[in-house]
């Protein structure tokens, strides 16, 4: 599995019924998708995605908070 890079709030899913509004995935680094204005994040089924990157806004959480999420199991 990659690093995870930060996490994300869904604000928006039209057309990616997979996506929660109001949820928190994890990113994953991926600069080509990036370029295209795509992230990665890991979605509801475990798996990581490629998704619009208007969809979601990054959080920028204190770094213990993070760690902590990082640890949870990812759903799936």
């Amino acid at each position: 599995m990659q690093e995870l890079t930060h996490f994300v709030v869904c604000i928006r899913n039209e057309g990616c019924e997979d996506l929660h509004l109001r949820k928190l995935y994890p990113q994953l680094p991926d600069e080509s998708a990036a370029r295209s204005g795509f992230i990665r994040v890991i979605d509801e089924s475990g798996e990581d995605y490629l998704y619009p990157e208007g969809n979601f806004l990054r959080l920028d959480l204190p770094e213990p908070v993070e760690e902590a999420l990082a640890a949870l199991p990812v759903a799936g």
